[in-house]
């Protein structure tokens, strides 16, 4: 069907003498056409960043969704024209066809205007649009038709997705079964679950205007067999549901209006030894409108182990604790829980992976063959998701064979309470006291690869472990005692990450 998109569009493009781009309605790109400029000279195409970058990334951002918006694309039911705006990124002009069947609006054709579409009438009361219009929007409603058969499709097969994850064991095996039907040859094949947390649905927390139905948008996916949105309250049954982990992030969003949920995504491998095809829905969804707990969500939360920096543990840090405004005898000040003198573990995350909000990640299970095992692989894609939000170093994707100790502890019930010989060590304002303890069991107790791994001078590591073992009461030269401190640390992580 994906070819059946770009034919459409290269039919639209070559009618119009225009670039032709094919978005959903997240701005999710799924086509386009590499038409040349009216002149056809490459020397004088103006490049347009906003159509690079939906090229480049399959995707717009929040600012640029926004803008566009503003022009009323939601609601038209013809041709726009949309100036340029050079400080948005939108150099060149643009004519909007709304991609739409049945009164709903499923996508947008957007074709760059470097002033050879100016004479060209859109339409108005009392006169209709040019006829080279007019034929590219029954194009344009051709593709509608398309996408609205494939999101009915992919609700189908969605609701099915749910039913095998989350259903009572009587109807697993129905379930399966159509399952199977629905997708057809895929069924056998290598496949992968990507959980995609938190996730935001017509009924979450901010999200007003997103469609009802989980399958929509599929056909911006390359891969992805079926998707669907697991409430926190539903998991597989005797797991105490699936999203019960998730953290105490996403049971604030829950209390403030909405429940937490997580989008479970079944995507189509190559082969059970390259897990790509996961990787690329997965960072592509990650960009989505509807991924992170709130619309301009609020970031990483702050507490104990996972508000310091990330790349302190297992000896990998720089030396983020070194010095900086506000020190005193060699000790970084600390305020609300976090080292003024480093930058926060999320930030510097969300900096390296633009577009993706902080507080938002998604795991990825092992491979498998076949539909058989998908609750099992559902709790894997969810478990390494969980880590990938508290533990920066493996965000925002994380594979589930890839995340070490975490595997054990995910597989442990979710306790309410951290142990309480290691609770007071989790409170906020000790997290510097939380992050050098990782960081000196990640280095197996080695004082000088701790030392080094935080920056600091080797006195000042030991005093702060003695600060630990006062505040704990337990013997860092006890065996026992440092596992006790690493499991809880590690687990501080996942439970509010």
């Amino acid at each position: 069907m994906r070819g059946d998109y770009q034919q459409l569009v290269d039919e639209i493009s070559a009618v119009l003498g225009a670039p032709a781009t094919l978005e959903d309605r997240d701005f999710g790109l799924i086509a386009f056409g590499a038409h040349g400029s009216a002149s056809d000279d490459d020397s004088q195409l103006t490049m347009d960043p906003v159509r690079t970058r939906s090229i480049l990334h399959r995707s717009s951002t929040a600012a640029v969704r926004a803008w566009f918006e503003a022009f009323g694309i939601t609601r038209a039911t013809g041709p726009l024209r949309i100036p340029p705006d050079p400080a948005a990124g939108v150099v060149m002009g643009r004519i909007c066809l709304p991609v739409r069947h049945g009164g709903v609006v499923h996508g947008y054709v957007w074709l760059l205007d470097d002033g050879h579409l100016s004479r060209l009438e859109i339409g108005r009361p009392g006169v209709p649009p040019d006829p080279v219009l007019a034929q590219a929007m029954d194009t344009a409603a051709r593709i509608g038709a398309l996408l609205a058969a494939e999101a009915r499709a992919g609700a189908e097969a969605g609701e099915l997705l749910l039913e095998v994850l989350t259903g009572p064991p009587g109807d697993h095996e129905a379930a399966l079964s159509e399952l199977r039907g629905a997708l057809g040859t895929s069924a056998d094949g290598p496949l992968a679950l990507v959980a995609v947390v938190p996730w935001r649905s017509a009924s979450g927390p901010g999200g007003e205007g997103f469609a009802e139905d989980p399958g929509s948008g599929l056909a911006g996916q390359p891969g992805v067999a079926a998707m669907c949105v697991v409430p926190d309250s539903r998991g597989p049954k005797g797991t105490g549901g699936a999203m019960a982990p998730l953290g105490r992030q996403a049971e604030d969003a829950a209390g403030a209006g909405g429940a937490a949920e997580a989008l479970a995504v079944l995507v189509r491998l190559r082969t059970t030894t390259v897990l790509d095809p996961a990787h690329t829905a997965a960072e592509r969804l990650l960009r989505s409108p509807r991924a992170g707990a709130a619309r301009g969500g609020r970031g990483r939360p702050g507490h104990g182990a996972a508000a310091m920096s990330a790349g302190g543990t297992n000896g990998r840090a720089g030396t983020n604790d070194r010095a900086g405004a506000g020190t005193r005898g060699g000790e970084p000040s600390v305020r609300n829980g976090t080292a003024t003198a480093q930058r926060p573990a999320a930030e510097r995350a969300a900096a390296d992976r633009p577009g993706i909000p902080a507080d938002a990640a998604a795991g990825i299970s092992e491979p498998r063959r076949g539909l058989t095992d998908l609750p099992a692989a559902w709790r894997e894609a969810v478990a390494a998701a969980r880590v990938a939000r508290g533990d920066a170093r493996l965000g925002p994707v994380a594979e589930w064979a890839a995340i070490g100790p975490y595997r054990t502890l995910t597989r442990l019930p979710v306790m309410g309470r951290a142990d309480p010989a290691v609770a007071p060590l989790l409170e906020p304002g000790r997290a510097q006291l939380a992050h050098t303890t990782e960081v000196f069991l990640d280095c197996a107790g080695q004082a000088g690869r701790a030392a080094a791994a935080l920056g600091i001078h080797r006195q000042t590591l030991y005093y702060r472990l003695s600060r630990v073992e006062k505040l704990t009461g337990l013997d860092l030269n006890v065996g026992e005692d440092r596992l006790l401190l690493h499991m809880a640390l590690k687990a501080s992580r996942i439970q509010v990450g």
